[in-house]
């Protein structure tokens, strides 16, 4: 598995460009319970250093601050200066102590065996070389430090056609972590388990869970879908073209109605954690 280099150039500026709205369409906790399942894996104490490579706004780094208070460490790393900024308000808005830093998530910069903890969600598979990125971070843990991920696992069928309206008018996106391609290690439990082992992680193992997600309409859905890594998708459709996409989207919506007349959809979340 390669992403190219202009790729991954490419995913740091959409983020960067995300960051205003990232986490913050009103109405949809999406992130934050994905980050509350990694924390209750993790299991950071008092005391411990935790490092949270690619923190983006801050939901796991916010609350592994708080999780090891008041003598841990909690630092974060993101390659988009802009998501470094906002990981900085928000712990600062909630009166807890963060370090964050502009970093490489495929090599974060510090002194081997610096922590106790590192987490990161929703990372790894945009990263060129997922082993090389592990065994790195790896090397900054000591000896029983503990390492956890989260990654997409897949979501109701109902679901897919709305995750497939912008295939019509736009490239395949590379990559695409909520629907992988089968040969991507990300696609099975087990592929993301052999990349853990791979970097030399002992007593690897999955956990899983889901979140719902529920739309009032077509107009909630948009916003969400343009604060985060979905903007690719988005920026690659010709303007004249944009009409269709809201029209096929509203369509596919509708088809997603729950037992209270919501739209959305319900995420698998996977979570895989190991030791050195």
């Amino acid at each position: 598995m390669s992403i190219p280099p202009e790729v991954q150039r490419q995913i740091v500026d959409l983020f960067d460009e995300a960051a205003n709205a990232y986490d913050r369409v009103d109405g949809i906790d999406y992130f934050g319970p994905i980050a509350d399942g990694l924390l209750e894996q993790l299991a950071p104490q008092a005391g411990e250093r935790t490092l949270d490579v690619g923190c983006g706004s801050g939901a796991l780094l916010v609350s592994l601050a708080r999780s090891v208070a008041p003598n841990g460490r909690a630092t974060g790393i993101d390659a988009a200066p802009s998501m470094v900024v906002r990981a900085r308000e928000e712990a600062a808005a909630q009166s807890v102590k963060v370090e964050v830093l502009v970093g490489d998530a495929q090599a974060p910069d510090f002194p081997p065996e610096s922590f106790d903890v590192v987490g990161s969600s929703l990372v790894l598979f945009f990263l060129s070389d997922p082993v090389a990125a592990l065994a790195a971070w790896r090397e900054l843990l000591v000896d029983g430090g503990r390492v956890g991920i989260s990654t997409f696992r897949g979501f109701n069928d109902s679901w897919h056609p709305v995750n497939a309206v912008f295939d019509a008018f736009t490239p395949p996106a590379d990559p695409n972590p909520r629907a992988p391609a089968a040969s991507s290690p990300f696609a099975s439990d087990e592929g993301v388990e052999k990349l853990l082992g791979a970097a030399g992680y002992r007593g690897v193992r999955t956990v899983c869970s889901s979140i719902s997600v529920r739309f009032d309409d077509v107009d909630q859905w948009e916003r969400w879908s343009r604060s985060h890594g979905q903007l690719r998708r988005w920026k690659m459709v010709p303007l004249e073209r944009l009409p269709e996409v809201r029209t096929a989207a509203a369509d596919a919506l509708e088809l997603t109605r729950d037992a209270n007349g919501r739209m959305g959809f319900d995420q698998q979340i996977r979570y895989t954690l190991g030791r050195r």
